[in-house]
């Protein structure tokens, strides 16, 4: 039996637990033992839970891939194993599966997904009863029974086994919930769109609530086989996107990950539109309507510092989090602000929506240029962005950067060179096996030197 120190985060990263499928900790024994833990902690919390049920229920939703066929079936045996029922609701977006977790008045809902990342991989994320992601106390709790053999003994028998029901029309019910977020009496007809799925959850999503609000659709990577989610495609290569929208002349472009959560559009001339230049142009757009709540927008530390020119230059503000869209998310009901995200795309509605979610998002920027009447080239010059340096490198393992000594040194250098007129962030992914850092100053000769030096440093003390 471990020890409660030994449990610290074993599982869980900034955004659920990830990792290779069917290796440790994203394995059917794993999944299975996850399902009992979280079908005891919902037992014990207070939720709303629908009226004929006196069991705990837990939807469980999945993206496109292969392996999450083998996990959706270990959990939901963990779940049953612990007398809970299971609510099965099959590929969806995972914004999708918390409004659904919602909307059926379950007590949790779960997503089986590894985002962006390669098929290879998978993960599991969890939502609480109102589609609001787990806050860190009740995710050390199901890491605790995970590991510590607590629930061991609670094997109920007989009728107090739980039982498994699938919901056949959950991806109708998104569908009207994401239209539901685009104001009435307006239609999207005369707009030519191109969207990229990514061959990921949103694949049947998101080109029929753009056909239904009246868009002309070129759809590309729409067609999953367990294997292609992501695979040189959706918004981690944005190339994609910008190719599709050059090639089919469509005015606006829509380019999903694999689960969904996240958007990045591509302008008319098939030029990128990035995470904060889509949060600048709702939050001034909002703020300019009066429906930015206290003039304030949410982001992480990863965003530009243009932004926090453009929104200071109209009277309003920027607050930053940590990286990861849960702690956007946190900072916006803590201090009740409704517009938040992060640079990679995951944007929160909070007037709309409790997590990131790709499409509605896509659709609140489509307003505001039928609304404008300018093209997403124009609205996007609104930020004025600083240089930035960035370098993804993966890793064979993940050491305090303070036992590196050529690293400490070259940031510490790097901070002293950039004089207050920039700065310097280094963090591991809390979902992947890869450093990340970001420089970002006045001069881009300068910073792309700085970043090169540090990325080659770590290449050598940690690289794979």
């Amino acid at each position: 039996m471990s020890s409660s120190s030994d449990l610290s985060r074993k599982l869980f990263g900034t955004d659920g637990i990830r990792g290779v499928a069917n290796l440790e900790p994203v394995t059917a024994e794993t999944a299975l033992k996850l399902g009992r833990a979280a079908a005891h902690v919902f037992s014990q919390r207070d939720t709303p839970r629908a009226s004929n049920s006196e069991r705990p229920t837990i939807v469980i939703g999945k993206d496109t891939r292969l392996s999450g066929y083998m996990l959706e079936n270990a959990f939901a045996a963990g779940v049953m194993s612990l007398g809970a029922n299971v609510l099965f609701i099959g590929p969806l977006p995972t914004p999708g599966v918390a409004y659904i977790t919602r909307s059926l008045r379950a007590d949790a809902g779960v997503v089986l997904s590894a985002s962006h990342n390669p098929y290879e991989d998978n993960g599991i994320k969890f939502f609480r009863y109102d589609g609001y992601k787990l806050d860190d106390a009740l995710e050390r709790r199901i890491e605790q029974l995970v590991f510590s053999g607590e629930i061991e003994s609670v094997r109920p028998t007989a009728g107090h086994i739980g039982r498994a029901k699938r919901i056949d029309d959950a991806l109708g019910r998104y569908v009207e919930f994401a239209k539901a977020s685009f104001p009435k009496g307006m239609t999207l007809e005369g707009m030519h769109i191109a969207v990229d799925c990514a061959n990921g959850a949103g694949y049947k999503s998101t080109p029929c609530v753009l056909r239904e609000l009246g868009a002309r659709v070129t759809v590309a990577h729409n067609n999953p086989d367990g294997r292609n989610i992501n695979a040189g495609c959706g918004s981690t290569y944005p190339e994609a996107i910008s190719q599709l929208v050059r090639e089919s002349g469509a005015t606006v472009g829509i380019s999903h990950d694999g689960d969904a959560d996240r958007v990045l559009l591509c302008d008319e001339n098939g030029e990128v539109v990035d995470g904060d230049e889509i949060l600048a142009i709702a939050a001034l757009h909002f703020m300019h309507r009066g429906e930015l709540a206290r003039n304030t927008l949410v982001a992480t530390v990863m965003s530009n510092f243009g932004l926090d020119e453009t929104l200071s230059n109209h009277g309003g503000r920027v607050l930053r989090t940590g990286v990861g869209d849960r702690y956007v998310i946190e900072a916006m009901v803590r201090e009740n602000l409704n517009v938040g995200g992060e640079q990679s795309g995951h944007m929160i509605f909070r007037d709309y929506g409790t997590t990131g979610d790709g499409l509605v998002s896509a659709l609140q920027i489509l307003r505001i240029v039928l609304e404008t009447g300018k093209p997403l080239s124009e609205l996007k010059r609104c930020l004025a962005k600083y240089p930035q340096a960035q370098r993804n490198l993966r890793v064979q393992r993940k050491p305090p950067f303070s036992e590196l000594a050529e690293v400490s040194g070259l940031l510490q250098a790097a901070e002293r060179e950039l004089e207050g007129q920039g700065r310097v962030l280094l963090r591991y992914s809390g979902t992947e096996p890869k450093v990340r850092l970001l420089i970002e100053g006045r001069d881009d000769a300068q910073i792309t030197k700085l970043a090169d030096g540090i990325a080659s440093a770590l290449q050598v003390a940690i690289g794979v």
